[in-house]
């Protein structure tokens, strides 16, 4: 439900021996079946054909508080709750008669004044859960009951019979998150360089060694080598691009920065590929500190967010109307302020969705707040509904191959 104003990867020799010091540093896993090339990492399958659009999965890890990023200054229990950490209504960015967007958003305001922007707030888990490490297996599973270790992202990635190694992605990591687990192939990496083969430019007979290793292999080993070398090779054209962010773009000198710049970069290269998820430990585990519009950590993260999510656009340029994307945290925040200028773990939280096929604005069922010790925001929108709506509709995917036995309920932020 819409809410506008209302709430709702001799010297030859030397290459066939599998060391720390060589090619692979790390190990080759049998079974998920993973190789380790610098601090990349190519989980081996058969993967899937591109279908030109792109989704990004940018995941606040930590547990954001979304009654700072998206303020429901409508609702007096927000106040009541948060003597001294509240943002006024005054100061609020996108203000309409219930919501507003907290001040540092300010870089994003053109995407939103354009309607590439929209939040839907009260999203989360079906049921409260607390913990950081499950509550993110959980989202990221996004399959309650089932014994299968597949995250979603993987589900997304194998749903038809495409062989690019390069379909789905973790970008500025150096292991899959659970999202990107599975049988299907996919590529983490921490950086666009690190998506090479070691030592092959100081000895170029090692990749004709390595693949010469590798095509005689037999197996899981093998099949994860052959996967990586192929990786690799069809990621030059991203590593051979320019690494000056395009049109100007400005990303802040940080992990998140870092990440999407070198997930435009991938984007822009046309390489295939489809899914990129980001992990951001941007300090959003806020129990203290979280503090005011002058001082404090949500400054800080909020300040991040926003502009690398505007120099990520910003770097696209006209290739932005193919890129979706998608943020999402484990939970949210308690409505009510501790002793220290912070808060504790909590339950409903906001999405942002940005880019291609986005409807701009407000969304989302809203439940008046309660400003006791324990208050959540109560879930009104299952999170997977928000994710269904984006893979059905940018990607052609179906919702119940991606989120299986879950039917999803209309959101209206993607056309």
């Amino acid at each position: 439900m819409r809410s506008n104003d209302e709430a709702p990867a001799c010297n030859e020799c030397d290459d066939y021996r599998i060391s720390r010091r060589t090619l692979l540093r790390g190990a080759i896993g049998i079974g998920a079946t993973t190789a380790l090339f610098g601090t990349t990492l190519v989980q081996t399958a058969y993967a899937t054909a591109p279908v030109g659009r792109v989704l990004v999965v940018v995941s606040l890890r930590g547990a954001a508080d979304g009654l700072s990023l998206v303020v429901p200054h409508g609702d007096a229990a927000y106040y009541k709750a948060r003597p001294n950490i509240a943002i006024p209504a005054a100061k609020l960015l996108a203000r309409n008669g219930f919501f507003g967007l907290h001040p540092n958003l300010a870089p994003l305001m053109p995407l939103w004044k354009a309607g590439k922007m929209a939040a839907v707030h009260a999203t989360g888990l079906p049921a409260p859960n607390r913990s950081h490490f499950a509550a993110m297996e959980e989202l990221e599973d996004a399959d309650p009951g089932s014994a299968a270790r597949i995250g979603w992202l993987n589900r997304l990635v194998g749903r038809d019979s495409s062989t690019n190694v390069l379909r789905g992605m973790g970008m500025g990591m150096s292991t899959p998150i659970t999202a990107l687990y599975g049988p299907r192939a996919t590529v983490t990496t921490t950086s666009v360089d690190d998506m090479s083969l070691a030592g092959a430019q100081d000895n170029p007979r090692r990749t004709t060694a390595m693949r010469t290793t590798w095509s005689a292999a037999a197996g899981e080993i093998g099949r994860g080598g052959r996967a990586a070398l192929a990786a690799v090779n069809a990621f030059a054209p991203v590593r051979a691009s320019a690494a000056q962010p395009a049109n100007g773009a400005k990303y802040a000198d940080d992990d998140l920065g870092r990440a999407l710049a070198a997930s435009a970069r991938t984007i822009r290269a046309g390489v295939g590929v489809e899914v990129i998820a980001v992990d951001h430990d941007g300090g959003w585990d806020m129990h203290t500190g979280l503090g005011t519009l002058e001082w404090g950590a949500m400054l800080r993260a909020s300040q991040s967010l926003a502009q690398n999510l505007a120099a990520f656009y910003t770097d696209l340029g006209s290739r932005g109307d193919t890129v979706t994307l998608v943020t999402i945290s484990e939970f949210g925040r308690r409505v009510k302020e501790n002793a220290n200028y912070g808060l504790d773990h909590g339950h409903g939280n906001v999405m942002f969705v940005l880019g291609g096929g986005v409807r701009g604005g407000y969304y989302g069922k809203w439940t008046r707040l309660a400003a006791t010790d324990d208050a959540d925001v109560p879930v009104t929108t299952d999170y997977r509904s928000v994710l269904a709506e984006v893979v059905t509709k940018r990607l052609g995917a179906s919702s119940a191959t991606v989120f299986p036995g879950f039917k999803p309920a209309p959101v209206g932020a993607i056309r």
